[in-house]
């Protein structure tokens, strides 16, 4: 009996140092690209099929009032990796995919939420869509991030058959260049700092890579999982697309089967985490970086019941499907009311985790408190948009809306949230009261910025094929001047 008695005790005393020695929860972030509200289950949608994302959202925190921090791609993802509105160092657009330009990117004054956990002792690693500069200064491995899986650029394409050493430049329809935001879309995938296989459907073989490093990790790890999908080229398998026949457009019959995928690849993360026990502390962030497109030509989404998608600062530009899931952290399952920010993510992760608080003041909240109901009220009094220096802007608080959309030539617009979160009655020439007090909010909060500091992507490409012009022409004109050596 004596040896029994002992046994349990040193099974006691191994479990415990193992509790301890784990106590810092895994960090999981899982961002979507250019997802429509309405098109996941957890969301409403009854057409496009997500099951491991609905059974993670069923028992973990949706939150009713989830937003990023800009309407599209680059922004967005440059407030959520920092923790800190991207306005703060003036990055308000796309970037492009330069391999040779040694300041653009993420600017080298801004640690990520990898640095700020590295530090800490976690194992840090990003798979997927990079978008935050193309050189090596900006590379993930120089920015808190041991290990990269993925592509630098802001789209690619998914089929391995597509890839190619070197992207066409140049239409081939109009023979002109053809600028894009997503320069890289069809380069090879990168692995740390090499080449990086990739022999299958892209979500597929992301997702299998994310799997491969949560099992491997035998440290506290913060993996940043960022899919391409949905966002364009609408490639997806024939056999995925065949599921939902049912859709009449075509576009959206294939955006469906993409969503599906990144879904299955959901499925693939959430196994590994059970396989390797690592399940019930992980801490399970989802997201989509924007609403989906509603362009002409892009209309294949549903940010249902929102008015607007990506680019707009109304709801369905930046509020998106979100949700948390954490089986260890007593979150108080079901729906939260309060206004949550992507900011909260780093904020949340680097304080769970004891991360590094130096350097720029992290924007976020912590949100576990109000999540298991330690904190009463919203994280949030307000939340800001800047796009362009203010050509379009928003302001919201718990009440209410002021924004304006399109630049100059539009008027600014105001909605009680409360009675009409969807946008559907401007009020602002019945609330001047209202429309003063958040002009108040957004400019006191805007004197902390900067103006933008960077070209859009497109501009930027033409600026760089101009220089090369320049250069070349210079060179040939003091060629043409250059005397011939005459020899003996």
């Amino acid at each position: 009996m004596r040896k029994i008695h002992y046994f349990l005790a040193c099974l006691a005393l191994v479990t415990t140092i193992k509790t301890t020695a784990q106590e810092k929860p895994n960090i999981l972030v899982i961002l979507a690209d250019d997802l429509g509200y309405g098109d996941v289950g957890f969301t409403g949608s009854t057409e496009i099929k997500t099951p491991n994302l609905d059974q993670l959202a069923k028992n973990g925190v949706i939150f009713k009032n989830g937003y990023v921090t800009h309407p599209y791609c680059g922004p967005s993802r440059a407030g959520l990796i920092t923790g800190r509105y991207q306005a703060r160092f003036g990055l308000e657009i796309n970037l492009t995919n330069s391999p040779f330009d040694m300041y653009n990117g993420l600017p080298l004054t801004e640690q990520t939420f990898a640095n700020r956990l590295k530090k800490s002792g976690y194992t840090t690693g990003i798979i997927g869509k990079w978008h935050m500069g193309g050189s090596e200064p900006f590379h993930p491995n120089n920015r808190g991030f041991d290990y990269f899986y993925g592509f630098l650029a802001g789209g690619h394409s998914y089929f391995p058959e597509n890839v190619k050493t070197v992207a066409p430049l140049v239409s081939k329809k109009t023979g002109e260049p053809a600028y894009s935001a997503n320069e890289g879309s069809y380069h090879p995938l990168t692995r740390n700092d090499k080449a990086g296989e990739f022999t299958e459907y892209l979500t597929t073989a992301l997702s299998k890579d994310a799997a491969k490093f949560i099992g491997d990790s035998k440290k506290p790890f913060c993996l940043y999982m960022a899919y391409n999908a949905p966002h364009m080229p609408l490639e997806a398998p024939k056999e995925t697309i065949e599921k939902y026949k049912n859709i009449e457009n075509p576009q959206r019959r294939t955006y469906a089967a993409m969503i599906d995928k990144m879904d299955e690849g959901v499925g693939m993360l959430i196994k590994a985490l059970k396989d390797s026990g690592k399940y019930d502390n992980t801490l399970i962030f989802f997201l989509s970086d924007n609403g989906g497109p509603q362009q002409k030509g892009h209309n294949y989404t549903s940010n249902f019941p929102f008015l607007g998608g990506k680019g707009d600062t109304h709801e369905g530009g930046s509020h998106v499907p979100f949700f948390v899931h954490w089986p260890n952290g007593n979150l108080k399952k079901g729906v939260f009311d309060g206004l949550v920010s992507s900011l909260d993510i780093a904020a949340t992760a680097v304080a769970l985790g004891n991360g590094d608080t130096s350097g720029e003041k992290l924007e976020g909240t912590n949100l576990i408190p109000y999540l298991t109901g330690a904190k009463k009220g919203s994280p949030h009094d307000a939340l800001f948009w800047r796009m362009d220096d203010g050509k379009a802007w928003a302001v919201r608080t718990e009440k209410t809306k002021y924004l304006l959309e399109g630049g100059n030539k539009n008027k600014p617009e105001l909605f009680d949230m409360k009675k009409d979160p969807f946008e559907s009655t401007n009020i602002v020439e019945d609330s001047p009261n209202d429309k003063a007090a958040m002009a108040k909010l957004w400019n006191e909060w805007n004197q902390g910025n900067i103006s933008n500091s960077f070209l859009q992507a497109g501009p930027y490409q033409k600026k760089r094929l101009e220089m090369y012009k320049k250069l070349y022409d210079d060179l040939y004109e003091k060629a043409k001047k250059q005397k011939l050596l005459i020899i003996e």
